[in-house]
């Protein structure tokens, strides 16, 4: 097996580097990893051996409110459920069955949404309640603004409006995973998940080529099977010329999601923050409201910047002190903005970090900012920012990146692609590449039978 890798450094969105100061080590993209812990690809591999240790903090996160206190998500749905106060019953109620029910789910999530479920009963009690929008299902299901704050942060991440479907999966699943799995950070930084990946298809005989890219499929060796991690606009380029006109038009189609503008920190000490009891999380929400982080989420879908951003920040060095020295921190923080856009962020993300923490600014040492294009020049999966290679609303994805039985497959023989833009989207799991491999190889057991 030979992987060409385009940059100078494995991992995409997984790496780390020294982005601000010597002995500072920054997460560029990715920083936590719920998914990474829960994924059943992941578990197949002796990843611990190749050096990877996952880093859970006392709290998976925390989401700070203007009143000083902040809600938390425990790894006890109990707990969780504690701190909700009238909406207690709610929460254990909900969220203790989707714990009880996750590994008949897991294999329905993680992958296709088109295949026969094998877990049909468990499918439907989440479909029932995770087919809706963010804001429909906070609405009915919580009575607190304490309540539908945690679940609006964690439904966020799908980087649609709040009023679209199905928003509300995206917080059902990370409040789950919050209580099965947790939310870790990778000792070391985000880039030890790819080395471990890498040292392990090395120890298997696989070659690894560095600072390779693929201009066109032409120019790859003869091979049973090419799997590409790359969006449609990239295959595209490099294997235009095979597709079908039908296939090639669906990849035409396909759109992307609003981008990221994203700023490290290095600090000289931790981050003050007025609710104490956000120190126990590495991962905040900081947004205040529902309301608030829905304003937020729908100006960057149609094409604005918010002057009160939705901003995801990360303490990693707090509970790993192995990415800062000795006394000093690392903080690693983004929004979200309009595809492509330009606008420089780090004042308004800033303003909301020292809503919740008064005085973080005082703690700066130096900063690193990167608006859309810089990610996309790092990565070029990240089309326009978009971290989750493609927009994430209903149509797609039921059809990521087109409406195909076995979507990771091209029209192509023995060509797939495996990205982010394939079930089940984006984030550190695996599964994309693993369920492409898994039809590859049924595609050539097929052909040699």
């Amino acid at each position: 097996m030979l992987v060409r890798e385009a940059a100078d450094t494995l991992g995409g969105g997984t790496r780390s580097e020294e982005l601000t100061l010597p002995g500072f080590t920054h997460d560029v993209c990715s920083g936590f990893h719920p998914l990474g812990a829960a994924s059943p690809f992941f578990r197949t591999l002796p990843l611990a051996e190749h050096g990877l240790e996952f880093v859970h903090a006392p709290a998976p996160l925390a989401h700070p409110l203007d009143d000083g206190t902040a809600v938390m998500l425990e790894r006890s749905v109990g707990e969780t459920a504690a701190g909700l106060v009238e909406d207690d019953e709610a929460y254990r109620r909900l969220f203790g069955r989707l714990a009880a029910d996750w590994a008949r789910l897991e294999e329905s999530l993680l992958g296709p949404v088109i295949r026969p479920p094998r877990h049909p009963v468990a499918l439907a009690r989440f479909a029932l309640h995770a087919l809706r929008s963010a804001d429909n299902a906070a609405r009915s299901l919580f009575r607190t603004e304490r309540a539908r704050a945690l679940f609006a942060g964690c439904s966020g991440h799908a980087m649609v409006p709040a009023d679209m479907t199905p928003t509300a999966a995206v917080g059902f699943v990370l409040l789950t995973l919050g209580h099965v799995a947790g939310w870790p950070v990778a000792r070391g930084g985000s880039q030890r998940i790819a080395d471990a990946l890498a040292s392990y298809l090395r120890s298997l005989g696989g070659e690894i080529e560095t600072g390779a890219p693929v201009v066109s499929l032409a120019e790859l060796p003869r091979t049973r099977a090419v799997l590409c991690d790359v969006t449609p606009r990239q295959l595209l380029r490099i294997a235009g010329d095979r597709l079908p006109p039908s296939y090639r038009r669906a990849l035409e189609r396909y759109r992307y999601g609003p981008g990221a503008f994203k700023v490290d920190y290095a600090l000289d000490g931790p981050i003050p923050w007025r609710a104490p009891e956000c120190a126990r999380a590495a991962c905040l929400h900081l947004g205040g409201t529902m309301e608030e982080i829905a304003a937020s989420e729908r100006v960057a879908w149609e094409g604005r910047e918010s002057e009160r951003p939705f901003v995801l920040i990360g303490q990693q060095s707090l509970h790993d002190p192995t990415r800062a020295p000795e006394g000093a921190h690392t903080a690693w923080a983004y929004c979200h903005v309009p595809n492509g856009s330009a606008a420089d962020m780090t004042e308004r993300i800033e303003a909301q970090i020292e809503r919740f923490a008064p005085g973080f600014s005082d703690r700066i040492l130096a900063r690193h900012a990167m608006g859309p294009a810089d990610l996309e020049r790092r990565n070029a999966n990240i089309v326009g920012g978009d971290i989750n290679g493609g927009a994430q609303d209903l149509p797609q994805v039921l059809a990521r990146p087109a409406l195909r039985v076995v979507p990771y497959s091209t029209p192509v023989p023995g060509l797939f692609i495996c990205s982010a833009s394939t079930p089940p989207g984006g984030g550190v799991h695996g599964m994309c590449g693993h369920l492409a491999a898994r039809a590859a190889l049924r595609t050539a057991l097929s052909r040699s039978g």
